[in-house]
């Protein structure tokens, strides 16, 4: 059981820096416009999520369903 405790407590270290990362990265693009960051990569995050709402919402009951479901394993703890 040590061994599950340790795994859960990594995934819920890393789940906690990505979501870090992700609003940063959120912030940073937009603050400077997602243009000349010097340590990110060329990437819009906000074009990103918009993109993941969009085709989750065009799913209609299946992507609230899943929206549901996530949400549910990030609050479980």
């Amino acid at each position: 059981m040590d061994i599950l405790k340790s795994i859960q407590g990594w995934a819920s270290a890393l789940t906690e820096v990505a979501v870090s990362l992700l609003a940063l990265g959120i912030t940073l693009e937009v603050l400077v416009g997602g243009k000349n960051v010097p340590f990110w990569p060329d990437i819009t995050i906000i074009g990103n999520v918009t993109d993941i709402i969009t085709a989750l919402s065009a799913q209609g009951l299946v992507g609230l369903v899943a929206v549901w479901v996530l949400y549910s394993i990030y609050n479980k703890k």
